[in-house]
């Protein structure tokens, strides 16, 4: 009996936690119907850019670089004779004109040697003059033979040494004349003079002749260099018709001052370095400026744009289309069926804010300027015009060789 009892209670057990099981799995199911189910994914909207479409063209393009200001002729003013320097009559820093009064030397010494051979070539004449008259009395009487032949040929040597000592008592009347100029030291140029290296009352030699110094203005000289690569991609390009350089290579030059204003005077390059630098390994350029009211000044640090360049079919993206990956740069390009995909590209110089693309894209492609930064390949896109304000570029190119840098 006993036993019998305990089986009973058992199966009753049994029989209440299964049936306490199954209104709890009842229970969870209707309170969370949703968890039998699997959820439906909403379905992912395309994203969002804006683009531009690659329509190729000629673009005449501009290159700029570092420049530095030199006069056309630097003169250098030195005293010609030794002396006493008398007095500076010019005013230092100031702009002379051709002929103006530098400095005065002391003249009293030069004024007495000048006497001095005005008073010898004075008795020279004199005795000239005697020598003829005496030649002239010898003659005759040597046609009548009453003087010896012997006597004519003294009277003539006589004449011809009296008459070669007045040509050197000229000499050095003139050269007398001269001393006593170079008293008077003017400007042979119209330019702006420097400091005086010598006082007043010093004495001059020719250790210490140098007094100034004059540097014409206008033209002035603007003079940059090439770098050997800057050089050889500019050849590259040249063979490569990536670049069409003007006829004869008569770039326009603008001097473009420290604030970033245009020099109202443009220049032409008239004259090209025979060999590099061998300090530097650069290539010097020089041009040619009218600068006719002293604007621009020796040593003057500038920049030299030179326009006249053409990229023929150029390729231009906005600069920040494009993007640098582990392999290079790249741009996302919208394919005909909507989606993104990712193009490698290779840049080249800077035009403005936009980059000069030289391999990578073709004509009609969409480029997405904005909107690219979380794109994945393959991803659908909606693509939009970028705003005609937004697209336009600035103009202007940096040097060949510097991409990177972009110009003003």
């Amino acid at each position: 009996m006993k036993q019998q009892s305990e089986q009973s209670t058992h199966e009753a057990s049994s029989s209440f936690l299964g049936s306490s099981w199954r209104f709890f799995i009842i229970l969870f199911v209707l309170t969370f119907p949703g968890c039998g189910k699997e959820e439906a994914k909403p379905q992912a909207r395309p994203a969002e850019v804006s683009v531009v479409k690659i329509e190729p063209s000629d673009t005449p393009v501009t290159f700029e670089y570092v420049a530095q200001t030199q006069s056309s002729r630097q003169v250098e003013i030195r005293a010609r004779v030794n002396g006493f320097l008398d007095k500076r009559v010019y005013t230092e820093g100031s702009i002379v004109k051709a002929g103006d009064l530098l400095f005065l030397m002391d003249k009293k010494p030069f004024q007495a040697q000048l006497d001095d051979a005005s008073a010898a070539l004075a008795k020279q004449k004199a005795a000239l003059e005697t020598a003829r008259l005496n030649l002239d009395r010898v003659k005759p009487l040597v046609a009548q033979n009453a003087l010896s032949k012997k006597s004519l040929d003294d009277a003539t040597g006589v004449y011809e040494s009296y008459a070669a000592a007045m040509d050197q008592a000229k000499a050095q009347l003139a050269t007398a004349e001269i001393n006593l100029s170079y008293c008077t030291i003017t400007s042979p140029v119209t330019g702006i003079t420097s400091a005086a290296l010598q006082q007043d009352g010093a004495y001059i030699s020719a250790a210490t002749s140098q007094l100034t110094s004059v540097a014409v203005l206008s033209p002035i000289w603007v003079n940059f260099s090439l770098s050997e690569n800057e050089l050889q991609t500019y050849r590259d390009q040249v063979a490569k018709k990536l670049l069409i350089p003007p006829g004869g290579g008569n770039y326009e030059i603008e001097v473009i001052l420290v604030d970033g204003s245009v020099f109202p005077y443009k220049g032409r390059i008239t004259f090209t370095a025979p060999l590099y630098n061998a300090q530097t390994g650069t290539f010097l350029l020089r041009v040619t400026v009218d600068n006719p009211n002293g604007t621009l000044r020796p040593n003057q640090y500038v920049r030299a744009r030179l326009h006249g360049a053409l990229r023929p079919n150029a390729i231009i993206v906005p600069q920040r289309a494009v993007q640098q990956g582990a392999k290079g740069h790249f741009v996302w390009v919208v394919n005909q069926e909507n989606k993104a995909e990712s193009r490698p590209v290779i840049v080249g110089d800077w035009y403005g804010d936009d980059w000069f693309i030289t391999e990578g894209l073709r004509a009609g492609e969409q480029v997405v300027v904005d909107g690219g930064l979380t794109l994945q390949p393959g991803v659908a896109v909606t693509a939009k015009p970028l705003a005609a304000e937004k697209a336009a570029g600035s103009g202007g190119a940096a040097p060949i060789s510097k991409p990177a840098k972009k110009s003003n």
